[in-house]
């Protein structure tokens, strides 16, 4: 999941109302009720660790990397047990793999001193443990435990500030602007809505306007002519 970077044209244009943003929501629930995560685990703990490789990273290279080491690997005493040298060799494909592995590594150790091994389910224990800000909490508190957290990555911060939805300078300006905008009904869900959206569809250069189900709603010009 790649850190939120850049920004893109906002001003000028008109805000849309509630009911265009309950409108966007429906559509995107219409198309895929059961959104879920594209980084691949087993539980709690292999969710997290995933999450904290997928920082300047895509889910598909984490993916990739994280496949066998997750078939011998599904425990914070197993990961420490596996060790630095051995994760940073199975994780070396992945950007900043080596500060990564440390970071894991340290996790997983204060997993198991702090939390009987369990992945907390409260932000502060989260945002405490090595490798882990305020985007990884927010998305384990989403995917393991139901709750109603928007984590702004790339592409949630681009998608949000295109249409735009929620325009912010940064992605906790952008994280706020959603949490006031998006209707109860969808809060769950509306974190992998916007990053499917802006990963497939609202990408960076030349958004797929012409397939896009929001496009009549959507502020930005001018549109694509080609999806």
């Amino acid at each position: 999941m790649k850190a939120a970077s850049g920004s893109t044209r906002r001003k000028g244009r008109k805000k849309l109302s509630p009911e265009e943003v309950e409108t966007i929501f429906a559509r995107f629930a219409a198309l895929n009720p059961e959104p879920a995560t594209e980084l691949v685990h087993s539980n709690f703990f292999t969710l997290l660790v995933a999450v904290v490789l997928s920082a300047q990273a895509t889910d598909a290279g984490v993916n990739r990397a994280t496949k066998p080491l997750f078939k011998k690997v599904k425990t914070p005493a197993a990961m420490v047990a596996l060790g630095e040298p051995a994760l940073s060799e199975a994780i070396k494909t992945i950007g900043l793999y080596r500060t990564k592995a440390k970071n894991v590594i340290a996790l997983s150790k204060a997993l198991i001193e702090r939390h009987a091994g369990k992945v907390p389910r409260n932000r502060e224990a989260l945002e405490a443990l090595p490798g882990v800000g305020r985007k990884t909490a927010n998305v384990v508190l989403n995917v393991a435990f139901g709750e109603e957290t928007i984590a702004v990555d790339t592409h949630i911060f681009r998608v949000a500030n295109r249409i735009p939805l929620a325009p912010g300078r940064n992605p906790f300006e952008v994280e706020q602007g959603l949490e006031r905008v998006v209707p109860p009904l969808y809060r769950r869900h509306a974190h992998h809505w916007l990053i499917l959206h802006g990963r497939y569809i609202c990408v960076a250069r030349a958004p797929k306007c012409p397939i896009c189900p929001i496009a009549d709603i959507c502020r930005f010009e001018p549109k694509t002519k080609a999806g």
